[in-house]
């Protein structure tokens, strides 16, 4: 537990993230930040889960850009 004390994202689903990231950038800038197929050619929270599951490098682009946005909201 204590290893997680500072980890921003302990307790926050792939599923919440990604909904939090489209709420605020929308799918066009998304895509633009993170230019992947699941987010440029029809996307959708469910292929995007999908897809981000199997491809860490993704997963961790999609995490680090949460983390900036949370930060850039003051909620961090």
């Amino acid at each position: 537990m204590e290893a997680q004390k500072n980890n921003p994202l302990h307790g926050v689903t792939l599923e919440a993230i990604v909904t939090e990231l489209v709420t605020f950038y929308g799918w066009d800038e998304l895509s633009e930040r993170i230019p992947i197929r699941c987010f440029t050619h029809d996307p959708s929270v469910k292929s995007s889960l999908a897809f981000l599951r199997k491809t860490a490098w993704a997963r961790e682009k999609v995490e680090r850009l949460y983390v900036g946005m949370m930060r850039y909201r003051g909620k961090l």
